[in-house]
């Protein structure tokens, strides 16, 4: 607006001014602290819960020929 100059968004106002070029703004964001965080993500399953989904994970993997991903699971439920 009248009163966002530029510098106020490279200053002061907070925005990052360096944003992506070439048209790769459609896809990709300013730079910002966002840049430099490694995001994690985990998941935790109870023996129930597992047990509820292990049959579907089992045949999913074995229908990709991951048998190892298949094993990693049947091992949790052997006897």
């Amino acid at each position: 607006g009248n009163y966002s100059p530029e510098p106020l968004g490279d200053y002061f106002a907070g925005p990052n001014h360096t944003l992506p070029t070439s048209g790769t703004a459609r896809f990709f964001s300013p730079l910002s602290v966002d840049s430099f965080l490694k995001k994690s993500s985990f998941i935790y399953y109870t023996r129930d819960a597992l047990d509820e989904a292990h049959e579907d994970i089992i045949l999913m993997a074995e229908s990709e020929e991951l048998t190892a991903h298949a094993n990693a699971v049947k091992v949790r439920f052997e006897k």
